[in-house]
């Protein structure tokens, strides 16, 4: 294994612990709200473990959450819980990400979660909105921190 392999890691690693660690911090506290929900944890995954795949741009991790959480929602206001309720609700999410073109597979387990803990309309601003753009955010940082890294090797000096 190369150094940069080894240091974009670690950088994942560090980073999906705090973005995480600091979601589930926030979600503990109590009076904020829900911060963290499980698909988040793929979604780190994707964004700090292959930052450079389509599946991990802003718009996918963001628009495909939001998409299938409306899903989610809409299904848990209007239909029974059933497993063909469940089926559907995923599979109408997974069509909508490839026809707005933000697929994003951490995102389809949001209409299960959403269904089967029977949640409101709230949920698609925390922590779903809330935790995408966090997330996406440092995203961003760590990649720019990585590259900083990278850069500061590859310097020659005279």
């Amino acid at each position: 294994m190369h150094s940069e392999q080894i240091k974009s890691a670690l950088i994942a690693g560090v980073f999906s612990t705090f973005v995480l660690a600091f979601l589930a911090w926030l979600n503990y506290m109590g009076d904020y709200g829900i911060w963290l929900m499980a698909p988040f944890g793929a979604t780190a995954v994707l964004v700090f473990g292959v930052p450079q795949s389509p599946l991990a741009k802003p718009k996918n991790v963001i628009g495909g959450h939001m998409l299938t959480a409306m899903i989610g929602v809409v299904f848990s206001y209007y239909s029974a819980d059933s497993a063909i309720m469940i089926g559907l609700a995923v599979g109408i999410a997974i069509t909508l990400m490839m026809i707005t073109k933000t697929i994003h597979p951490a995102a389809g387990a949001n209409p299960i979660l959403i269904i089967e803990s029977s949640q409101s309309w709230d949920f698609l601003i925390m922590p779903v909105l809330a935790g995408t753009v966090f997330i996406v955010v440092c995203g961003f940082v760590a990649t720019w921190f990585l590259q900083l890294l990278i850069e500061t090797k590859h310097k020659k000096t005279a």
